[in-house]
């Protein structure tokens, strides 16, 4: 086996682990909140409004057009996306179901394969295709924040808890390609995005900014 095969194989073998921590701590998680969330406290999940599809330029339409065959959630799961289950909202506005390719996960962006598909919830266990989202963990060795489409990443911060460990710090860069977003197309949250009535709504909180440390260069 050559080197690069090796480096590849590595890398995927990463990713499914990196993929595998969010997933476990996701279904852990939705199952405690929705626990909790009978208890009434807190901010309320709100209900998604009806929003049309932006108008994007040229280079984002392409990429929407790639990605038009995930409308269907079945064809995302087919091509090894995961869904993480829980409905992330936050007091400002909501994000929605991530589903996370953990193939894809690695420290260069390509406008064409991003790591996470998001979907809104809609009636009888619907899900409606609203963002694309790009996730770069520090864990892959990224060298500095990553830009994609002309916009730097957020970041670095910590996991998105409950439904993500803390310790996951990464960088990501939300782009609401379905669904017009009154915050911007790039904000993280869309305020017209909702969890309401879903079986694993999750109310989330801003997480904490982190440094991007560096290892040390081995001294010989």
């Amino acid at each position: 086996m050559t080197q690069h095969a090796k480096s590849g194989r590595a890398s995927i073998r990463k990713g499914f682990l990196l993929a595998g921590a969010v997933l476990a701590a996701g279904l852990a998680a939705s199952v405690v909140t929705t626990a909790l969330g009978h208890t009434g406290h807190g901010p309320r999940h709100r209900t998604s409004a009806p929003m049309r599809a932006p108008n994007l330029p040229p280079e984002l339409a392409a990429v929407r057009d790639a990605l038009a065959k995930y409308q269907d959630p079945r064809v995302a799961i087919r091509d090894g996306y995961l869904s993480t289950l829980g409905c992330v909202e936050y007091p400002v506005g909501g994000m929605g179901v991530h589903f996370i390719n953990p193939t894809l996960i690695g420290p260069t962006p390509d406008p064409m394969r991003p790591q996470i598909l998001v979907y809104e919830p809609g009636p009888r266990g619907s899900l409606r295709l609203v963002a694309a989202e790009w996730f770069i963990p520090l864990a892959t060795g990224v060298a500095g924040r990553p830009t994609l489409f002309d916009r730097p990443f957020d970041g670095p911060m910590e996991g998105h808890e409950p439904l993500m460990p803390r310790e996951l710090h990464h960088y990501d860069l939300h782009v609401w390609l379905w669904k017009e977003n009154p915050a911007g197309l790039f904000n993280a949250t869309n305020p017209g995005v909702g969890c309401a009535g879903h079986p694993y709504a999750l109310m989330e909180q801003p997480t904490a900014i982190v440094t991007h440390a560096h290892p040390a260069p081995a001294t010989r």
